[in-house]
């Protein structure tokens, strides 16, 4: 590969490598159940790609106290790894061999999510992928999550890439803001959010699945300029 044309490639977990909302949403519910706590409808995807910081205390208005949205931001978690353990998962289409063609084309790429490091550990052993994915930037690693571009920054850092010289592969809004705001060119998987949505959104190319991609196309993404 040119040189003068090398670029990195950075992932956002949930709805991108995996799609875990089904089992994310149950666990939601579960820890509702668990302590009689309400949920209104369309609650999840309010918090769709936000950090349970977030979430706890300003969409489900659970609790206020840090050390409270802690234990259940930390609960939550517990289940939802349990699910995983229980059902299992499956990569989306095209993740492993996209993800092999990095690697063989000496493509650096990192993980930068808001998901918690544990929850991306147990989803890469039920997924059978654990050796698949080199540097990961989880939640616990950033201060402040998406929509502001700390942890895609990290990752670019982790893999020595220039963020403008950065993919990004999202499917939430708050991570398309994200990416944007962190100068990287953002694309688009359609798993949790509609393809005009996303166009709408930022994004500089959307795709169903990474079948659907080449490395030469991401290439002319990033230098289009």
């Amino acid at each position: 590969m040119d040189t003068n044309q090398s670029f990195g490639v950075l992932f956002d977990w949930d709805g991108v490598v995996v799609d875990s909302s089904r089992q994310h949403e149950e666990s939601w519910e579960a820890l509702a159940e668990e302590e009689g706590l309400p949920l209104f409808d369309g609650h999840f995807k309010l918090g769709f790609g936000k950090r349970n910081q977030l979430i706890i205390p300003e969409i489900l208005k659970w609790a206020n106290d840090p050390t409270e949205i802690e234990r259940l931001g930390d609960r939550k978690e517990v289940l939802y790894r349990a699910i995983i353990a229980r059902s299992g998962i499956r990569p989306l289409p095209g993740v492993r061999a996209f993800a092999q063609a990095l690697i063989d084309n000496g493509i650096p790429f990192a993980v930068g999510s808001s998901t918690p490091r544990a929850n991306i550990e147990a989803v890469m052993k039920g997924a059978g992928i654990e050796n698949l994915f080199g540097p990961i930037v989880a939640a616990g690693d950033v201060e402040r999550g998406k929509p502001n571009p700390e942890v895609f920054l990290k990752a670019a850092q982790a893999i020595g890439v220039d963020p403008n010289r950065c993919v990004v592969f999202e499917d939430s809004l708050s991570g398309i803001e994200a990416g944007l705001a962190g100068g990287m060119t953002v694309v688009a998987v359609t798993t949790t959010n509609p393809r005009e949505t996303l166009q709408e959104a930022g994004a500089a190319l959307v795709v169903d699945s990474f079948e659907a991609l080449s490395l030469e196309l991401l290439r002319d993404l990033v230098f289009s300029d």
